[in-house]
């Protein structure tokens, strides 16, 4: 998913609709990408896709980079089209409801965004979505692969199962027009909005574990956001476990022990020597106050050569 630079439109007419459709088409031949559902709303779009390949970094570099150019081209305009880069969620796919949840709110983006009328019109009048295509209405285009949203869901690409997918469309439009509606709705999908993946926590953990692989080959710029912060925290916890079990201390200590008590700035030094996790976290983990202080207590527990310092960072480093 992507949106415009500072929140500006990025489809102005018809004419943009449809050389971004073109060219996600050519994208897909040359990647091998296989698109399951789309919607181009005026000022951002989304896309559930699968990267057979594992290209989507080289591949949606062509992409923004071709429809950004078009688009200035067409319009006078120079610069960025979308605001940075692109925001991609992973999906669990081969159990739960995941990926019909992820599909179902992109196709209703158009009845979220108000953008279907006074009139109520259905879903299946915005034709700037993947959704005709998986009722039956126009033609469908060739990358569109729509068999796993629909046999997640019990049926086939049939006409019996487009009729099922259109019913089961209308009473989703109908639910998001009643609060508690909107409110289930919501929490379902926080996940997709502001998080990292959509799955259960076993998927979470695999992800993970691919994150760590990747980090400790010192190929850190291959993750960002989310993942990479999971990560560094879980890493983080381990030591902080590890450091109260050396230095003797229950979990329920760091409350009691000062801000810049010797023992958490040699936590804290520890977690900043093998983790990139700010000084507010850290601050807030351990309880030393604002994180302002982190640096001044991490330094003075270091370099203090008290018996008790001294001891400690023994401990610590058997």
């Amino acid at each position: 998913m992507n949106r415009g630079d500072q929140g500006d439109d990025v489809f102005l007419d018809v004419l943009d609709y449809e050389n971004f459709l073109k060219l996600l088409g050519d994208c897909c031949g040359r990647t091998g990408w296989k698109i399951h559902s789309y919607v181009l709303m005026p000022n951002h779009f989304h896309l559930l896709m699968e990267t057979p390949s594992g290209n989507l970094v080289a591949g949606m570099k062509w992409f923004m980079g071709a429809y950004t150019q078009g688009f200035n081209r067409r319009h006078g305009l120079h610069g960025h089209a979308f605001q940075g880069r692109y925001k991609a969620v992973l999906v669990q796919k081969e159990k739960g409801e995941y990926f019909e949840t992820v599909s179902t709110y992109i196709h209703l983006n158009p009845a979220r965004g108000h953008l279907l009328g006074k009139e109520g019109l259905g879903l299946e009048e915005y034709q700037w979505s993947s959704y005709p295509g998986y009722i039956g209405k126009g033609e469908r285009p060739g990358w569109i692969a729509v068999d796993r949203v629909l046999g997640n869901l019990g049926w086939k690409d049939d006409g019996a199962g487009r009729m099922k997918y259109r019913q089961y469309m209308a009473r989703r439009v109908g639910e998001l027009k009643t609060r508690r509606g909107r409110k289930q709705y919501q929490q379902a999908w926080k996940p997709v909005r502001f998080g990292w993946f959509v799955g259960d926590g076993e998927f979470e953990q695999s992800l993970l574990k691919g994150v760590k692989r990747v980090v400790e080959k010192n190929r850190r710029e291959s993750y960002s956001g989310a993942a990479l912060v999971r990560h560094e925290e879980e890493k983080a916890e381990r030591l902080i476990a590890e450091s109260l079990k050396a230095m003797k201390l229950r979990e329920g200590d760091l409350a009691r022990l000062a801000m810049g008590a010797i023992e958490k700035g040699l936590m804290a030094w520890q977690i900043q020597a093998a983790t990139t996790l700010s000084q507010r976290w850290i601050a807030e983990r351990l309880s030393m106050g604002s994180p302002s202080n982190v640096g001044t207590y991490t330094r003075r527990a270091f370099s203090s050569k008290s018996r008790k310092a001294v001891d400690l960072r023994r401990r610590l480093m058997e």
